[in-house]
């Protein structure tokens, strides 16, 4: 009977993921640099792969870096938003 309960909970993670895939992201890190780029999945340790990523640090006249591929650990991230339409956006709002 407890298998069962995993398995649904385990499908609507899937699921919940699911919505993410290919969506423009912005993660940012501990050391102050943000990453932008497109969710390609996220593993059992919540670490984040992003592709098509740009990095962008912090300071006057720094240009963003093209990295492809970019793991980012859990450890290291302090901050993550995903783009959305407002009517997305709006849907997750609850007024219970």
């Amino acid at each position: 009977m407890e298998g069962g309960g995993v398995e649904v909970e385990e499908r609507a993670s899937v699921k919940q993921c699911r919505k993410l895939l290919y969506r423009s992201m912005r993660i940012g890190v501990a050391d102050g640099r943000i990453f932008v780029g497109k969710f390609h999945c996220l593993d059992k340790q919540g670490n984040i792969i992003l592709y098509d990523t740009l990095e962008q640090r912090q300071g006057a006249g720094t240009e963003p870096r093209s990295l492809g591929l970019v793991l980012i650990p859990t450890h290291c991230r302090v901050s993550c938003h995903v783009e959305c339409s407002l009517g997305e956006n709006l849907s997750g709002l609850s007024l219970n």
